[in-house]
């Protein structure tokens, strides 16, 4: 990931809540599936390590977590880790649409209208 990209993932995430805590226990079993539940419904979240009683550091555990995820750690600042993973999921829509879109293009280039559109999405001669 380069720079770039992590600063405006950094910038998204400014206004995000933590996901969830990681406490006493540290990085467990349970934490690892939330984690990995959370991030496919996401993408990019936040996760809170309580310093107080985490065994680890905060940056110990964000390598754990990138490291049974495959996320991509993108700042730990404090106790709070941000986390980024494509979702596939969460993409599968948009690229449903852009299909739909080129293929209707497609069809509607060979009525009288020339295949174009306005801006107002309506056809026009």
């Amino acid at each position: 990931m380069t720079s770039k990209e992590r600063a405006k993932y950094r910038a998204a995430a400014h206004a995000l809540s933590p996901a969830f805590q990681i406490g006493k226990y540290g990085v467990t079993e349970p934490v690892i599936a939330q984690t990995e539940e959370v991030l496919d419904s996401k993408e990019l979240i936040k996760v809170k390590v309580l310093l107080e009683s985490c065994p680890e550091t905060p940056r110990e555990v964000a390598d754990k977590l990138e490291k049974a995820t495959g996320a991509d750690v993108i700042s730990v600042i404090g106790g709070v880790i941000t986390l980024y993973r494509y979702s596939e999921p969460l993409h599968e829509k948009a690229i449903k649409k852009a299909a739909n879109i080129k293929r209707a293009k497609k069809v509607a280039a060979g009525n009288n209208y020339g295949g174009r559109l306005d801006k107002e999405k309506k056809w026009k001669k």
